[in-house]
């Protein structure tokens, strides 16, 4: 699998990718909106996947992640390079945001060593009534998305 840095060129891919597939260019979460194709990344192999992530003091914060084709390792190969970026800042941990309708993300990272580091209710609903109200109320399932999941990788 070959993982190399997001390019500058990557960036349209990356904004066309999160407005056809996640309903915008920005995200929400932890009570901030972003901007995931602002921030440093890695594409896998001819752009099957894509982690973007940032570091603040210690602790480097994955903001979005998406493989083309799941079960293939690509996802796993783009939170490994993540890892390696973050110890050679110094980071003490990697972490993230997923919500309470997404148990499949939930488990793939529980299985990489990840841990429920907070459980938010109803962070979700005040997210989408105050930063993004574009946030779908249904999820995966049809389960109604209301919870903030954050989970950690300690280094």
């Amino acid at each position: 699998m070959n993982v190399r840095r997001l390019a500058h060129g990557d960036r349209p891919w990356l904004r066309r990718m999160l407005r056809d597939g996640w309903g915008g260019e920005s995200m929400a979460g932890h009570g901030e909106r972003f901007f995931p194709a602002e921030h440093d990344g890695f594409v896998a192999d001819d752009r099957a996947g894509v982690v973007t992530f940032r570091i603040v003091d210690v602790a480097c914060e994955i903001t979005m992640i998406e493989s083309k084709d799941p079960g293939r390792g690509v996802g796993s190969a783009l939170v490994e390079a993540v890892v390696v970026e973050a110890r050679a800042a110094g980071c003490s941990r990697v972490w993230l945001v997923t919500t309470n309708d997404n148990a499949r993300a939930q488990g793939w990272y529980l299985a990489r060593g990840f841990v429920v580091t907070d459980v938010r209710p109803g962070a979700v609903d005040e997210v989408r009534r105050t930063l993004k109200p574009s946030i779908p109320e249904r999820g995966a399932g049809g389960v109604r998305i209301s919870d903030e999941i954050e989970m950690s990788l300690d280094q």
